[in-house]
C-alpha cells in the first residue's frame, strides 16, 4: 500500500491529465469495437426487441413494424449497434473509470465500491427478466386488446419509434432494479439515514408509483406491477441495513 500511496501524491497535474486521457481513448476504442460487433449482429438483437410484437401478427397480415422512408432500415441498424455496442462496452468503461479514481479513495470507499458492483450486477439479470418477459409483453398485449382497438381496425405501428420503445423499456427496467444498491451505497455514506427513509416511506412509495407511470406504458395494470416489485426492493434495502447498521446517524447510536 506504501508504494501505491507514494505514487499517488507524487503524481502531478499532468500524469493526472495524461491518466484520464488514457482511460478514455480506452473506453472509446472499447465503444468502436462492441459497435463493430453489433452492427454485423445487429438483425439478431432486433429480433430481440421484436420479440414482444410477435403476439400481434395473427390480428394483421403477418406483419406488425412497417418502415416509412427508404432510409429507416440501414438507420436503425446503425443506431441500434451504437446502442448496444455502448451497453456491451459499459463493463469496459466502468473499469477504465475505476482505475482512474481508485488510487485516491481509502481501503473502506473501495470495499463498498466493489460490493455495490457484486449486488448491482445480481440485480441486472432480474430486472432485464421481469421488464423484458413480464411487463412489456403483458403492457403490449394489454394496450392492443379489443377494449382500445376495435375489431374493424388494423395495427400499423412504426419500426424505427416501437422498436426503440422496447430499447428503452429495458434500460429503464434495469436501472430502476438497482434502487437498493443506491440506497445502500446512500446510507453507508451518511448521506441518508435509515430512520429517516423509514419515516419517509410512504412518499416513497408514492414516488414509486410515480415513476413506474413514467416508465411504462399508461396503463394501470403495468403500473402497478412495476411499483410493488420496487417497493419491496426499498424494504429490502432498508431491511439490509437494518442487519449492518448502515445509515445509524449519532442520535440512532445513542438511543441503542
Amino acid at each position: 500500500m506504501m508504494p501505491e500511496k507514494q505514487h499517488q501524491s507524487t503524481m502531478t497535474m499532468i500524469d493526472h491529465i495524461r491518466e484520464l486521457r488514457k482511460r478514455l481513448v480506452f473506453s472509446i476504442l472499447s465503444v468502436v469495437f462492441t459497435t463493430i460487433i453489433c452492427f454485423v449482429f445487429s438483425d439478431s438483437i432486433v429480433d430481440v426487441l421484436f420479440y414482444p410484437f410477435r403476439q400481434l401478427e395473427n390480428l394483421g397480415s403477418g406483419k406488425t413494424l412497417y418502415i416509412n422512408s427508404v432510409f429507416e432500415g440501414f438507420a436503425i441498424k446503425v443506431k441500434i449497434a451504437l446502442a448496444a455496442g455502448f451497453i456491451a462496452a459499459f463493463p469496459v468503461i466502468l473499469y477504465q473509470v475505476l482505475r482512474f479514481i481508485f488510487p485516491g479513495l481509502k481501503k473502506g470507499e473501495r470495499r463498498v465500491i466493489l460490493y455495490s458492483l457484486v449486488a448491482s450486477s445480481i440485480l441486472l439479470p432480474f430486472g432485464f427478466y421481469y421488464g423484458y418477459y413480464l411487463i412489456i409483453p403483458l403492457s403490449v398485449q394489454f394496450l392492443t386488446s379489443k377494449g382500445f382497438i376495435p375489431q374493424d381496425v388494423g395495427i400499423l405501428l412504426n419500426y424505427s419509434q416501437n422498436i426503440f420503445i422496447i430499447l428503452q423499456f429495458i434500460m429503464a427496467f434495469i436501472v430502476v432494479f438497482q434502487l437498493p444498491v443506491v440506497l445502500i451505497i446512500l446510507m453507508k455514506m451518511n448521506i441518508l439515514s435509515r430512520k429517516f427513509l423509514f419515516k419517509s416511506s410512504r412518499f416513497f412509495i408514492v414516488a414509486m408509483f410515480a415513476l413506474a407511470a413514467i416508465i411504462t406504458p399508461p396503463d394501470v395494470v403495468s403500473q402497478v406491477t412495476v411499483a410493488l416489485p420496487l417497493i419491496g426492493l426499498f424494504f429490502l434495502a432498508l431491511l439490509i441495513a437494518r442487519v449492518f447498521k448502515l445509515g445509524e446517524s449519532s442520535e440512532d447510536k445513542e438511543e441503542e
